[in-house]
């Protein structure tokens, strides 16, 4: 089965084509970046105009680079929520015009579930329990899955979300936006213990807080820059990088844990991040914990999670109305 996906949650216009799940035909992204670099943040607006510019020719490129043709596409999923609601709803009136032009089903994925699919790609899903932890511009949580399609929320940001927190501490040292892999490279020339930075304390167990640590940054960083210095870049981006990576992780084994799993799941844009990366899988090994991480493109917001997601929703004789409408706070939970 040939399923083709669309993404247009955000600031990212991505379409794919994939087989039965798991085989990658094509999988293509138009980044937006430039466009929102001068407002320092994504503008709904700005992005919704430009995936309704990008859809269609993404369409038409991720066909012909899959070798096929609409003919042979047996359905469409789309991204329905959460995100922008004007960036959802370009992405889902092009899925519902294919479907409908084609007689085809349509089915409606939760992107945060497309970032847990990422890791399916090329392989089978889990069919044992886990915990996934996505980590993304908007969203970070850790999440038990029992058994597919189910999920319970263990904990989410009571603020902000990793990624807002990257952008946001990579600004006010220069690094432009978005920051997240400007700062993740600059920190691997600094030393992750010059400045100890607070790790936040929540009530509930698995809830994460960064608003504290981001003020706690630019105070520091105001505090030298009244004294006429300047704090080292690469010790200040690997300081508090470390300090968001160390409570994500203490969190996501003490989760793995506390659930009795025997496999942690990463997805999301966030989990690029090479010093993540690399201390989950340390904290993993000692645990003897199995992980999973997508590669560094699929971590991205990408149409082929969407459409791997959706696929098993399909085989699992869901279908989705073409009534269906955007979503921009729907739950994965």
């Amino acid at each position: 089965m040939r399923v083709l996906g669309i993404e247009t949650s955000c600031d990212e216009t991505a379409v794919a084509v994939v087989e039965d799940g798991q085989a990658m035909l094509s999988n293509l992204l138009s980044s937006q970046a430039h466009l929102h670099e001068r407002f320092g943040g994504v503008v709904p607006e700005e992005a919704a105009r430009a995936h309704l510019q990008a859809i269609n020719p993404m369409i038409e490129l991720a066909l012909r680079e899959a070798e096929t043709t609409f003919a042979r596409i047996d359905a469409v999923a789309v991204t329905v929520g959460p995100g922008l609601v004007g960036a959802l709803l370009v992405g889902i009136a092009a899925a519902k015009a294919v479907a409908l032009a084609l007689g085809i089903p349509m089915i409606g994925v939760n992107h945060l579930e497309g970032h847990i699919y990422a890791n399916f790609l090329d392989r089978e899903p889990l069919r044992d329990p886990f915990v996934a932890v996505i980590v993304s511009g908007g969203h970070t949580m850790l999440v038990h899955v029992p058994k597919p399609d189910t999920y319970e929320l263990l904990g989410q940001t009571l603020d902000d979300a990793a990624g807002e927190a990257f952008d946001k501490v990579a600004r006010l040292i220069g690094l432009g936006f978005p920051g997240g892999a400007a700062l993740d490279e600059l920190a691997r020339s600094g030393d992750p213990r010059a400045i100890r930075f607070p790790r936040a304390v929540t009530e509930h167990d698995y809830d994460f807080s960064l608003s504290g640590l981001k003020t706690a940054v630019a105070r520091y960083v105001k505090a030298a820059r009244d004294k006429g210095q300047e704090p080292p870049p690469e010790d200040l981006a690997a300081s508090f990088q470390e300090a968001v990576v160390e409570v994500q992780v203490d969190k996501t084994m003490s989760a793995a844990r506390d659930k009795g799993v025997r496999t942690v799941v990463l997805g999301g844009g966030v989990v690029a991040n090479t010093r993540l990366r690399a201390l989950m899988a340390g904290r993993a090994k000692e645990a003897g914990l199995d992980l999973l991480i997508p590669s560094p493109e699929l971590c991205t917001d990408n149409a082929a999670m969407i459409a791997c997601a959706g696929y098993h929703r399909l085989k699992r004789g869901e279908r989705t109305e073409l009534a269906i409408g955007a979503n921009p706070s729907l739950p994965l939970a």
